[in-house]
């Protein structure tokens, strides 16, 4: 091989873009950080696909990238020639309180109960996650990422355990008068939940229960709004 054709090859060697040049156009650790969050964000959401929940796969994988990106985009966009002249949290600051708008459309309230909490938290998380995976800090994503995944999927049994417990619990019921005590009894116990103890007073407009009442935890989640839709329950406090 002769030096000319040598010296020929050498230089267009050196004329190739070097990989800082290349990763400055392409942005390949951006690159990395998206599919993180894909990766982070997609085991979250897949979670939630399985269990049929408002936020789902698709849901989670776009928050997280999205938090990714804003968060990369927040810390590059104050440097000019190298040197910082912004806040590097300013973009980043405002998805905190910018995903809260997406966690409340997953709250609902309706027949005595409130749902959509848990999508919510995990929404919210999923874009802490995605801030962190934006900032560089990859370590505390994935360990965070591992922890919401662990508290979904494992919890989930310890939580229904307990919401099956049994509970005993004080109520005081104002009921229209003449209520029978037998009705009221009636009731409770058409949702699993036993009087244990009643004591009734009489007045002139109305008819009020203390009542210690006993069943599965759960119960008592719905009971107050059940009894109310009766129409001959005034009100119902405790709980």
């Amino acid at each position: 091989m002769s030096a000319p054709f040598v010296a020929a090859s050498l230089a267009r060697v050196a004329d190739l873009p070097s990989w800082s040049d290349l990763n400055a156009v392409l942005r390949f650790d951006l690159l990395l950080k998206l599919l993180l969050a894909v990766v982070l964000g997609g085991a979250i959401g897949l979670e939630r696909e399985i269990k049929a929940k408002p936020a789902g796969l698709r849901t989670n994988i776009l928050i997280c990238v999205g938090a990714a990106l804003l968060s990369d985009v927040s810390i590059r966009i104050g440097l000019v020639g190298g040197q910082r002249v912004g806040d590097p949290a300013r973009i980043a600051a405002q998805i905190v309180s910018g995903i809260g708008f997406i966690g409340a459309g997953t709250i609902m309230q309706g027949g005595g109960m409130v749902t959509g909490l848990t999508s919510a938290a995990t929404i919210w998380v999923v874009a802490a996650i995605g801030i962190a995976i934006g900032a560089g800090f990859y370590v505390e994503a994935a360990g965070s990422g591992i922890l919401v995944m662990v508290v979904l999927a494992w919890l989930t049994r310890v939580e229904n355990r307990v919401r099956r417990m049994r509970r005993v619990v004080a109520f005081t019921i104002r009921a229209r008068p003449g209520l029978p005590l037998a009705d009221l009894r009636e009731a409770l116990n058409a949702h699993g939940l036993n009087i244990v103890s009643c004591e009734m007073f009489d007045h002139t407009d109305d008819r009020t229960f203390e009542v210690r009442v006993v069943g599965p935890a759960i119960q008592f989640e719905t009971i107050a709004n059940r009894l109310l839709s009766r129409g001959d329950v005034l009100s119902v406090h405790g709980g």
